[in-house]
Protein backbone atom coordinates (compact mmCIF):
# COMPACT_ATOMS: atom_id res chain seq x y z
CA UNK A 1 0.00 0.00 0.00
CA UNK A 2 1.71 3.30 -1.20
CA UNK A 3 2.12 5.34 1.85
CA UNK A 4 0.94 9.18 1.58
CA UNK A 5 3.42 12.17 0.82
CA UNK A 6 3.37 15.59 2.71
CA UNK A 7 6.38 16.77 0.65
CA UNK A 8 6.37 18.38 -2.36
CA UNK A 9 8.47 16.84 -4.95
CA UNK A 10 10.54 19.31 -6.59
CA UNK A 11 11.73 18.81 -10.42
CA UNK A 12 15.19 21.04 -9.63
CA UNK A 13 15.93 18.38 -7.66
CA UNK A 14 14.72 15.50 -10.68
CA UNK A 15 12.84 13.84 -7.21
CA UNK A 16 10.69 10.64 -7.41
CA UNK A 17 9.90 9.13 -4.11
CA UNK A 18 9.94 5.56 -4.17
CA UNK A 19 6.94 4.24 -2.62
CA UNK A 20 6.36 0.45 -3.45
CA UNK A 21 7.24 -1.54 -0.25
CA UNK A 22 7.73 -4.70 -2.75
CA UNK A 23 10.53 -2.93 -4.73
CA UNK A 24 11.66 -1.49 -1.45
CA UNK A 25 12.11 -4.69 0.23
CA UNK A 26 13.75 -5.92 -2.75
CA UNK A 27 16.85 -3.52 -3.21
CA UNK A 28 17.55 -4.27 0.65
CA UNK A 29 17.50 -7.73 0.72
CA UNK A 30 19.80 -7.49 -2.33
CA UNK A 31 21.84 -5.14 -0.44
CA UNK A 32 22.02 -6.68 2.63
CA UNK A 33 23.40 -4.27 4.94
CA UNK A 34 25.16 -5.90 7.99
CA UNK A 35 26.61 -4.04 11.09
CA UNK A 36 29.73 -2.70 10.90
CA UNK A 37 29.64 -1.98 7.63
CA UNK A 38 29.86 1.91 6.52
CA UNK A 39 26.92 2.53 4.32
CA UNK A 40 25.91 5.68 2.63
CA UNK A 41 22.79 6.64 0.42
CA UNK A 42 22.92 9.15 -1.78
CA UNK A 43 19.22 11.09 -2.18
CA UNK A 44 17.71 9.97 0.25
CA UNK A 45 14.46 11.45 0.19
CA UNK A 46 11.72 10.51 2.61
CA UNK A 47 13.53 7.65 3.93
CA UNK A 48 12.31 5.10 1.91
CA UNK A 49 15.21 3.17 2.00
CA UNK A 50 16.55 4.93 4.89
CA UNK A 51 14.10 3.36 7.12
CA UNK A 52 14.66 -0.67 6.31
CA UNK A 53 18.37 0.13 6.42
CA UNK A 54 18.24 1.56 9.98
CA UNK A 55 16.35 -1.24 10.79
CA UNK A 56 19.17 -3.60 9.99
CA UNK A 57 22.12 -0.85 10.60
CA UNK A 58 23.33 0.53 14.24
CA UNK A 59 24.38 3.52 11.86
CA UNK A 60 23.79 5.12 8.35
CA UNK A 61 25.72 7.92 6.10
CA UNK A 62 23.18 9.83 4.14
CA UNK A 63 24.04 12.37 1.68
CA UNK A 64 21.14 14.83 1.03
CA UNK A 65 21.23 18.36 -1.33
CA UNK A 66 16.95 19.15 0.02
CA UNK A 67 17.46 21.39 2.84
CA UNK A 68 14.14 20.94 3.69
CA UNK A 69 14.57 16.63 3.75
CA UNK A 70 18.00 17.40 5.58
CA UNK A 71 15.75 19.14 8.81
CA UNK A 72 13.01 16.39 8.03
CA UNK A 73 15.66 13.49 8.65
CA UNK A 74 17.39 14.97 11.18
CA UNK A 75 13.92 15.55 12.82
CA UNK A 76 12.99 11.43 12.07
CA UNK A 77 16.58 10.02 13.43
CA UNK A 78 19.45 11.14 16.28
CA UNK A 79 23.06 11.75 14.75
CA UNK A 80 24.70 8.38 16.26
CA UNK A 81 21.79 7.16 13.57
CA UNK A 82 21.83 8.43 10.88
CA UNK A 83 24.91 11.42 10.06
CA UNK A 84 23.41 13.76 7.23
CA UNK A 85 25.77 15.00 4.99
CA UNK A 86 23.71 18.33 3.87
CA UNK A 87 25.78 18.76 0.66
CA UNK A 88 25.49 18.09 -3.24
CA UNK A 89 26.61 14.32 -4.03
CA UNK A 90 28.35 15.23 -7.24
CA UNK A 91 30.61 17.40 -4.93
CA UNK A 92 31.20 14.82 -2.18
CA UNK A 93 34.17 13.86 -0.74
CA UNK A 94 32.95 10.38 -0.38
CA UNK A 95 36.66 9.04 0.14
CA UNK A 96 36.33 11.28 3.66
CA UNK A 97 34.25 8.36 5.09
CA UNK A 98 36.95 6.02 4.82
CA UNK A 99 37.38 2.94 2.78
CA UNK A 100 34.91 -0.91 2.18
CA UNK A 101 31.87 1.67 1.38
CA UNK A 102 28.38 0.46 0.26
CA UNK A 103 27.00 3.63 -1.88
CA UNK A 104 23.20 3.15 -2.33
CA UNK A 105 20.74 5.55 -3.73
CA UNK A 106 17.84 6.18 -5.46
CA UNK A 107 19.75 8.69 -7.95
CA UNK A 108 18.16 11.82 -9.03
CA UNK A 109 18.12 10.72 -13.33
CA UNK A 110 18.83 14.27 -14.06
CA UNK A 111 22.21 14.13 -12.62
CA UNK A 112 23.09 10.12 -12.55
CA UNK A 113 25.94 10.11 -15.68
CA UNK A 114 27.63 12.41 -14.12
CA UNK A 115 27.39 11.12 -10.52
CA UNK A 116 28.68 8.26 -11.59
CA UNK A 117 31.84 9.53 -13.59
CA UNK A 118 31.87 10.87 -10.01
CA UNK A 119 32.08 8.23 -8.12
CA UNK A 120 34.32 6.44 -10.38
CA UNK A 121 37.03 8.33 -8.75
CA UNK A 122 36.51 6.91 -5.70
CA UNK A 123 36.37 2.88 -6.63
CA UNK A 124 39.57 2.20 -4.59
CA UNK A 125 37.31 3.22 -1.62
CA UNK A 126 34.14 1.39 -2.26
CA UNK A 127 33.28 -2.25 -2.01
CA UNK A 128 29.60 -1.83 -4.30
CA UNK A 129 27.51 0.11 -5.08
CA UNK A 130 23.82 -0.30 -5.70
CA UNK A 131 21.68 2.11 -7.45
CA UNK A 132 18.33 2.75 -8.94
CA UNK A 133 18.73 4.66 -12.41
CA UNK A 134 16.93 5.14 -15.67
CA UNK A 135 16.54 2.03 -17.23
CA UNK A 136 17.93 3.57 -20.68
CA UNK A 137 21.11 4.41 -18.32
CA UNK A 138 21.30 1.29 -17.04
CA UNK A 139 20.74 -0.30 -20.46
CA UNK A 140 23.88 1.84 -21.99
CA UNK A 141 26.34 0.90 -18.67
CA UNK A 142 25.88 -3.12 -19.26
CA UNK A 143 25.98 -2.82 -23.19
CA UNK A 144 28.22 -4.82 -25.48
CA UNK A 145 29.85 -3.64 -28.18
CA UNK A 146 28.32 -2.75 -32.20
CA UNK A 147 24.93 -2.47 -30.15
CA UNK A 148 23.14 0.84 -30.18
CA UNK A 149 23.06 1.25 -26.38
CA UNK A 150 27.20 0.50 -26.57
CA UNK A 151 29.04 4.20 -25.61
CA UNK A 152 31.14 6.25 -23.49
CA UNK A 153 28.97 5.29 -20.32
CA UNK A 154 29.20 1.85 -21.26
CA UNK A 155 33.37 1.77 -21.67
CA UNK A 156 34.32 3.71 -19.03
CA UNK A 157 32.27 2.06 -16.39
CA UNK A 158 33.52 -1.37 -17.44
CA UNK A 159 36.70 -0.90 -17.50
CA UNK A 160 36.75 -0.16 -13.49
CA UNK A 161 33.43 -1.97 -12.25
CA UNK A 162 31.20 -5.62 -12.83
CA UNK A 163 27.95 -4.39 -13.66
CA UNK A 164 24.62 -6.47 -12.22
CA UNK A 165 21.38 -5.54 -13.76
CA UNK A 166 19.34 -6.92 -10.53
CA UNK A 167 15.72 -5.86 -11.16
CA UNK A 168 13.12 -3.57 -13.34
CA UNK A 169 11.30 -0.96 -11.46
CA UNK A 170 7.80 0.31 -13.18
CA UNK A 171 7.17 4.42 -12.77
CA UNK A 172 4.16 3.15 -10.51
CA UNK A 173 6.49 3.12 -7.84
CA UNK A 174 7.39 6.46 -7.28
CA UNK A 175 5.08 9.43 -6.51
CA UNK A 176 5.29 11.04 -8.89
CA UNK A 177 5.37 8.47 -11.51
CA UNK A 178 8.44 9.34 -13.87
CA UNK A 179 7.31 8.85 -17.41
CA UNK A 180 10.34 6.27 -17.98
CA UNK A 181 10.87 2.81 -16.61
CA UNK A 182 13.72 2.65 -13.79
CA UNK A 183 15.88 -0.82 -13.12
CA UNK A 184 18.43 -1.64 -9.96
CA UNK A 185 21.86 -1.91 -10.70
CA UNK A 186 25.12 -3.35 -8.66
CA UNK A 187 28.67 -2.12 -9.46
CA UNK A 188 31.92 -3.47 -8.00
CA UNK A 189 34.99 -2.43 -8.06
CA UNK A 190 37.48 -5.06 -10.16
CA UNK A 191 40.79 -5.33 -8.66
CA UNK A 192 43.92 -3.87 -9.90
CA UNK A 193 44.77 -7.10 -10.86
CA UNK A 194 42.19 -6.85 -13.34
CA UNK A 195 42.80 -3.48 -14.33
CA UNK A 196 45.01 -3.08 -17.33
CA UNK A 197 47.58 -0.06 -16.00
CA UNK A 198 47.22 3.16 -18.38
CA UNK A 199 47.29 6.74 -18.53
CA UNK A 200 43.57 7.27 -16.91
CA UNK A 201 43.71 10.97 -18.40
CA UNK A 202 44.46 9.60 -21.93
CA UNK A 203 42.33 6.38 -22.25
CA UNK A 204 39.38 9.03 -21.00
CA UNK A 205 40.59 11.40 -23.99
CA UNK A 206 40.26 8.70 -26.21
CA UNK A 207 37.06 7.83 -25.44
CA UNK A 208 35.19 10.85 -25.99
CA UNK A 209 37.05 11.54 -29.28
CA UNK A 210 35.96 7.99 -30.55
CA UNK A 211 32.44 8.92 -29.38
CA UNK A 212 32.51 12.85 -30.72
CA UNK A 213 31.10 11.95 -33.66
CA UNK A 214 29.20 8.65 -33.42
CA UNK A 215 28.28 7.76 -37.24
CA UNK A 216 31.69 8.72 -37.81
CA UNK A 217 34.53 6.09 -38.99
CA UNK A 218 37.83 6.09 -36.52
CA UNK A 219 39.58 7.85 -39.02
CA UNK A 220 37.81 10.71 -38.85
CA UNK A 221 37.45 10.53 -34.86
CA UNK A 222 40.90 9.77 -33.75
CA UNK A 223 42.49 11.17 -36.83
CA UNK A 224 44.47 13.79 -34.41
CA UNK A 225 45.92 11.32 -32.60
CA UNK A 226 46.66 8.75 -35.04
CA UNK A 227 48.63 8.42 -37.77
CA UNK A 228 47.46 5.35 -40.19
CA UNK A 229 50.23 3.27 -38.74
CA UNK A 230 49.21 3.76 -35.09
CA UNK A 231 46.06 2.25 -35.96
CA UNK A 232 47.63 -0.87 -37.59
CA UNK A 233 50.16 -1.08 -34.37
CA UNK A 234 47.45 -1.14 -32.58
CA UNK A 235 45.68 -3.60 -34.09
CA UNK A 236 42.75 -1.59 -35.18
CA UNK A 237 40.76 -1.53 -38.43
CA UNK A 238 40.30 2.59 -39.04
CA UNK A 239 37.45 2.43 -41.02
CA UNK A 240 35.12 1.07 -37.94
CA UNK A 241 32.39 3.18 -35.72
CA UNK A 242 33.53 3.98 -32.19
CA UNK A 243 30.72 1.55 -31.29
CA UNK A 244 32.50 -1.47 -33.10
CA UNK A 245 35.70 -1.16 -30.34
CA UNK A 246 35.67 -3.35 -27.20
CA UNK A 247 37.11 -2.28 -24.04
CA UNK A 248 40.41 -3.91 -24.93
CA UNK A 249 40.88 -2.03 -28.61
CA UNK A 250 40.76 1.26 -26.66
CA UNK A 251 43.18 0.13 -23.97
CA UNK A 252 45.63 -1.01 -27.09
CA UNK A 253 45.00 2.61 -28.88
CA UNK A 254 45.85 4.26 -24.98
CA UNK A 255 49.00 2.05 -24.77
CA UNK A 256 50.39 3.06 -28.24
CA UNK A 257 49.77 6.90 -27.95
CA UNK A 258 51.21 6.53 -24.37
CA UNK A 259 53.92 5.04 -26.00
CA UNK A 260 54.35 8.01 -28.59
CA UNK A 261 54.78 10.42 -26.11
CA UNK A 262 57.62 9.01 -24.49
CA UNK A 263 60.94 10.48 -24.82
CA UNK A 264 62.91 8.60 -27.51
CA UNK A 265 65.88 6.29 -25.38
Amino acid sequence: MPKPINHTPRKRFGQNFLIDDGIIHAIVNAIHPQAGETVVEIGPGLGALTRPLLERLPHLHAVELDRDIVARLQRTWPTERLTVHSCDALKFDFGALGHDLRIIGNLPYNISTPLLFHLMEFAAHIRDMTFMLQKEVVERMVAEPSTNDYGRLSIMLQRRFHLEWLLDVPPAAFNPPPKVNSAVVRLIPKTPAEIVPLDEALFARVVAAAFSQRRKTLRNTLGSLMKPEDFTAAGIDSGQRAENLALADYEAITRRLASLQRPAE
